[in-house]
């Protein structure tokens, strides 16, 4: 018994980025999944600047094949089940991890699966991803959600999930003063989990302004651009840097006191300043670094979704069809701070 779905399959659109800058929507039959694996209908599927550096072609070789079907943030249903995998899924909200992990190496027996020894190999980078009316991925990978799930806030889980990981590496405790580097989805998620943590101050800071209101909406107890910020050097207990940008890794670290913990969740270009040694030793900051998010960051996230403590659809500022992707990736990046996350919705 192959245990797929008996439901007649539709027809199924993707997004497909043929070579940088060059992309097309195609049709065809909806892709079958193998054994292990589901089929799901996409409900919502997140942009963010990843995806527009597969389109522009700046992401590093080594971390994406073309053609590609980005789309590696996203939820849905699941509408169909591979050979061996239980029929119950059928009909179940879902998101899923994107890192395919093998599970065996000595990082995943580590826990450490977005670290995986066999490779990298991710969907929406090397495998075809949620920019589409479906998504095929292995079952094990899924995260399953309450019947009553809001799918479209549901599509940012993959970016809460890595500010979970940040979080968990930044061990925060109640009455620590945190500072959060960067306002935008990675940010402001990230001051979303570490409110639990009943810190004395939450300071957001970024150069924007405008994102304010949303930090504050988020539970930052003060939000400061970075010129405000040099006032408060050495005085944080943890500072988690979720921008990217330049000079933030190395502003980060001067935040913090001495003694004090820095976290890096941005992900940083060829163009970012150093960090001061000599300041790291004399401080004795621990300094940690994350790069996407394990299964335990996943589940992190997920659980704290489904009992209310983490509410994404704020965040949300536009919504696309499949058929205006070229209008909605051109958005992401653009520089208008009203830009929040971007959506696309097959």
């Amino acid at each position: 018994m192959s245990g797929r779905s008996d439901a007649a399959p539709r027809g199924s659109r993707s997004i497909v980025v043929e070579r940088p800058g060059a992309h097309r929507l195609v049709s065809g039959e909806p892709p079958e999944p193998g054994p292990g694996e589901v089929r799901v209908r996409v409900a919502a599927a997140g942009i963010c600047m990843s995806d527009r550096e597969v389109y522009d072609g700046r992401r590093d070789a080594a971390y994406v094949r073309y053609p590609v079907t980005p789309g590696h943030e996203w939820s849905g249903t699941v509408e169909a089940v591979g050979q061996g995998v239980d029929p119950a899924l059928t009909g179940r909200r879902t998101v899923a991890e994107g890192f395919r992990a093998c599970g065996t190496c000595d990082r995943c027996r580590t826990g450490e699966t977005s670290l995986c020894s066999a490779g990298y190999d991710e969907t929406g980078f090397t495998r075809p991803g949620g920019f589409a009316d479906h998504v095929v991925v292995p079952a094990r990978l899924l995260h399953l959600l309450p019947d009553d799930s809001d799918l479209r806030s549901a599509a940012l889980l993959e970016p809460a999930a890595v500010a979970a990981a940040a979080v968990r590496a930044g061990v925060p405790e109640p009455g620590m003063r945190i500072a959060v580097v960067g306002a935008g989805t990675l940010g402001l998620l990230a001051v979303q989990l570490l409110g639990a943590s009943s810190p004395a101050e939450l300071t957001v800071i970024d150069p924007r302004v405008q994102r304010a209101y949303l930090a504050e909406q988020f539970g930052a107890t003060g939000v400061r651009t970075p010129e405000e910020a040099k006032e408060l050097t050495a005085h944080y207990d943890l500072v988690v840097e979720s921008a990217g940008a330049p000079s933030t890794a190395a502003s980060a670290c001067l935040l913090a006191r001495r003694g004090g913990g820095v976290v890096l969740a941005g992900m940083f270009g060829p163009d970012a300043t150093g960090i001061d040694p000599a300041h790291l030793s004399l401080s004795q900051l621990t300094v940690r670094s994350v790069f996407g998010a394990s299964s335990g960051a996943w589940a992190f996230a997920v659980r704290a979704f489904t009992t209310g403590l983490l509410d994404p659809g704020p965040l949300i500022t536009h919504e696309f069809p499949l058929e205006r992707y070229a209008e909605a990736v051109a958005l992401v990046g653009g520089g208008d701070p009203g830009t929040g996350k971007v959506l696309l919705r097959p």
